[in-house]
């Protein structure tokens, strides 16, 4: 009798355990609305979507006159992207990627700054699984590494073998620029701004799903890690920044505020000593998650263009403002 009930009572658990890995995985991987990211107290914005600065990124991105951009990933799916050239580029480009649940328009007042400032062109690609870009399921990063291979390879077909190459990332942006920085990048790429991103995936889900739901790790996010790699095809802990930045041969600027709590600021301590490329580090002082621009927005703009011109080569004509 009590080992049927023992048993019954194993059998519910581990249902319980399973159901539990498919609600996580849907209410954190799966393509759908974020509506969680507006009832958390760690995010100041609204709508929450991390480096946004919306009035004058959007007000920018009015006023522009992009070129829509295509490619097809290595996984069949077509992702859209924007492209802005400036006349005063000569080959200089910046790839932005926005962050969780945004899209590459959310991103102006970072385009904004390469643009005027700088004199680059641009291009905001949208993240597999968000904007116009195809996708069921959000890779954090992971995947979209492997885009970014594809979205640089545009960037020098549209620019010729001459074109200087940026990564600028904030927050899952961040940490996407960070994957792909430890890939075997084209000489082209230059330097990577990585501003806010997590350490890995398994890291920031388990820091959440504490932080959310008072659950610990262990089973919940292996067993959503397990769900993740049968319908996205990839675990979390091989979806890891930290992992990727000590493999890095590109310069790494990381930004990031000691008042974020959403993406807990230590991390990018850990990534910053992890680095093994050439490396400095921004820390905004005051500023939550995203909103490292929004808080100290001269020394941002000052700290992103003198790291750049360090690595790119400047027409005599464009100097940082």
């Amino acid at each position: 009798m009590w080992s049927v009930i023992l048993l019954a009572g194993l059998i519910i658990m581990v249902a319980g355990v399973v159901y539990a890995g498919f609600f996580f995985y849907g209410v954190a991987i799966k393509r759908a609305p974020k509506d969680f990211l507006a009832k958390t107290p760690d995010l100041k914005v609204d709508p929450p979507v991390a480096g946004a600065s919306w009035g004058e990124g959007a007000d920018w991105v009015s006023r522009q006159s992009f070129r829509e951009a295509e490619l097809i990933s290595h996984d069949g799916l077509k992702l859209k992207g924007y492209f802005l050239a400036s006349g005063r580029a000569a080959g200089r480009t910046v790839i932005i990627a926005h962050g969780y649940s945004g899209k590459a328009k959310d991103m102006g007042a970072t385009a904004k700054n390469y643009y005027d400032n700088l004199g680059y062109n641009v291009l905001l690609p949208d993240a597999r699984g968000h904007g116009q870009s195809e996708g069921s399921y959000i890779g954090f990063g992971w995947h979209e590494r492997r885009d970014y291979l594809q979205w640089i390879n545009y960037i020098l077909e549209e620019t010729g073998p001459e074109a200087q190459i940026v990564l600028h990332g904030v927050s899952m942006g961040g940490a996407t620029v960070m994957m792909t920085a430890g890939e075997e990048l084209p000489p082209q790429v230059k330097a990577v701004v990585a501003d806010c991103g997590y350490t890995s995936v398994k890291a920031q889900l388990s820091y959440q799903l504490w932080r959310m739901y008072r659950l610990p790790s262990f089973p919940f996010v292996p067993v959503a890690s397990l769900v993740t790699k049968l319908k996205a095809g990839y675990l979390f802990g091989e979806a890891s920044a930290l992992k990727q930045v000590r493999k890095a041969r590109v310069p790494i600027l990381f930004i990031h505020g000691d008042a974020d709590k959403f993406v807990p600021f230590a991390m990018m301590e850990e990534l910053y000593r992890a680095c093994s490329s050439p490396k400095e580090q921004m820390v905004v002082h005051g500023a939550g998650h995203g909103l490292a621009y929004d808080t100290d927005k001269i020394q941002y703009v000052r700290k992103v263009g003198q790291f750049v011109e360090r690595y790119v080569d400047n027409p005599a004509s464009v100097r940082p403002v």
